[in-house]
């Protein structure tokens, strides 16, 4: 080689990125799942082959992620795990525990996976769940705060966005004033929810 190719040498071209790859089916449901505003983690096979999913379900101000683990054999859903006297919202390691060791012990069969609701329906689901909080409790006077995080077990039926959530949460407020209060938490900059005390 003479020393002239050294400095003629043109650099090799640059490998072209690969393109996304397509979701690979689940090959106990034939079919990818991807849930709108619930993240899914991990996964775990319980003993007769359903899935025993970890999904995000939110992350507050700080950057802490949250999860829910919900068995789709048994209809076991798990959003808060025992702390001392305390029970926390899941971290994805405390999640994958109780995701496995669901698992290792169900013997439920496979079933099919819950159908997404039409827009009307999802938020006649949120409405619902914030009308049973509101029903009458030993202290009238009282309010009751809500966070999205409230909402947690019904995110598998629900299958919507936190951003959706609020903005309907927002929406219901502005309509039903008398049940439901919004306001701004300057602190972390979310916006917080309030249930009102109702009368019998």
């Amino acid at each position: 080689m003479a020393l002239i190719d050294l400095f003629t040498r043109r650099p090799a071209a640059l490998a072209v990125p690969e393109e996304d790859p397509v979701p690979r089916a689940w090959p106990e449901i034939g079919e990818t799942w991807k849930p709108e505003g619930l993240p899914v983690a991990e996964r775990y096979y319980n003993q007769a082959h359903a899935v025993v999913l970890v999904a995000r379900t939110s992350q507050d101000p700080y950057g802490t992620a949250y999860y829910l683990v919900a068995c789709l054999g048994c209809h076991f859903l798990s959003i808060r795990t025992k702390c001392h006297d305390l029970h926390i919202r899941y971290s994805l390691e405390k999640a994958a525990e109780t995701a496995n060791s669901h698992a290792g012990t169900c013997r439920a069969l496979p079933r099919e996976l819950p159908a997404r609701p039409d827009e009307e329906s999802a938020r006649r689901l949120l409405h619902s769940w914030v009308l049973s909080t509101s029903r009458p409790r030993r202290d009238l006077h009282r309010y009751l705060d809500l966070d999205l995080s409230d909402f947690d077990s019904g995110r598998l039926e629900l299958q919507r966005t936190n951003e959706w959530m609020q903005t309907e949460l927002e929406a219901l407020a502005i309509e039903q004033s008398d049940l439901l209060s919004a306001r701004p938490d300057e602190r972390t900059g979310t916006v917080r929810f309030r249930v009102l005390p109702q009368p019998h």
